[in-house]
């Protein structure tokens, strides 16, 4: 598998385990410096972006992914992910999203995990 095809994996993977609440599929994809940057500008670290993953303040239900090119430089690398996501978000009403995420990786070891993600809307 290729760079490329293994990012998107992960990427796939990351929605998977958000959907099915799954703490340790979660973990497993992203750094322990991961951050993710909501559409408001909140900032979320890893641990607490999981536990709001499991505590019902983000709920995902499904993700159908559109776009997912990857840039690989190296060790690092970025992935534009377009995807149409359904979720019930901060007490809000469920909804299907247009959801990009720019989210930069690293390989350590051989494994792709995200360090960052910046949220927006396409």
């Amino acid at each position: 598998m290729t760079d490329t095809e293994q990012i998107q994996e992960q990427y796939r993977k990351m929605y998977d385990a958000m959907i099915r609440k799954d703490a340790d599929a979660l973990s497993a994809v992203l750094d322990d410096s991961f951050v993710l940057v909501h559409m408001t500008g909140m900032r979320q670290p890893k641990a607490a972006f999981i536990q709001s993953v499991l505590n019902g303040t983000l709920n995902y239900y499904s993700a159908q992914h559109e776009h997912t090119p990857v840039r690989v430089d190296g060790d690092t690398a970025e992935l534009t992910g377009q995807s149409r996501v359904n979720a019930a978000v901060f007490g809000g009403g469920r909804h299907t999203w247009r959801l990009q995420q720019e989210i930069t990786l690293k390989k350590t070891d051989g494994v792709w995990s995200m360090t960052r993600a910046v949220a927006s809307a396409y």
